[in-house]
């Protein structure tokens, strides 16, 4: 059965970040919903144009086994500042389900919303002094119960891999690596 994926995003979003998640999600056979929190088409954090399939706002009432937050700035605070997001990941969290961020979007989104009270994660290096000390890693994924969360551009396939082998098992992810020419770590 196909997993529901839901990949928020903002004017300023890192593309990379977004596509990699996107793309590899799919690969592995995930349903992903692309949301924007803002306008349908937003202009990325390189200027590259993306298109969302829909509005965050008609994605409140639907579950998904994922949520992932792609980095960049200054699309990390617009996802922070999105009520409707932010409220779907504390659902998220609660119900147990995974919910992932990568790039300046652990400390930027998920951090000042108490998404990452007591769990180990990484972020961007240069925004790690946002995170707990105590529980900051300067690993390129982490994995702490339901929460996911990784560096940057070039973590990206990495972390996406990882959601794939959190939501299907290690033998879906390097189904997924393998023609990727990507080991999975």
């Amino acid at each position: 059965m196909a997993k529901r994926v839901l990949v928020p995003i903002a004017d300023g979003t890192e593309e990379i970040e977004a596509a990699c998640i996107i793309d590899t999600l799919r690969r592995a056979g995930a349903e992903v919903t692309v949301a924007s929190v803002g306008k349908l088409q937003v202009t990325a954090s390189r200027g590259v144009k993306l298109v969302a399939d829909t509005l965050i706002v008609n994605c409140t009432s639907q579950t998904y086994d994922c949520i992932a937050l792609p980095g960049g700035m200054p699309g990390a605070e617009h996802l922070r500042d999105s009520t409707e997001l932010i409220a779907m990941l504390k659902k998220q969290k609660q119900a147990g389900r995974l919910y992932a961020a990568i790039c300046a979007s652990p400390a930027v989104a998920l951090h000042p919303h108490g998404l990452l009270d007591g769990v180990k994660a990484t972020c961007y290096p240069s925004m790690q002094s946002k995170l707990n000390p105590a529980l900051a890693s300067d690993e390129r994924v982490v994995v702490d119960g339901n929460c996911v969360t990784s560096q940057g551009p070039g973590t990206a396939i990495e972390f996406a891999l990882k959601l794939i082998e959190e939501l299907y098992g290690p033998q879906k992810a390097k189904e997924v690596a393998d023609p990727m020419l990507v080991t999975v770590r």
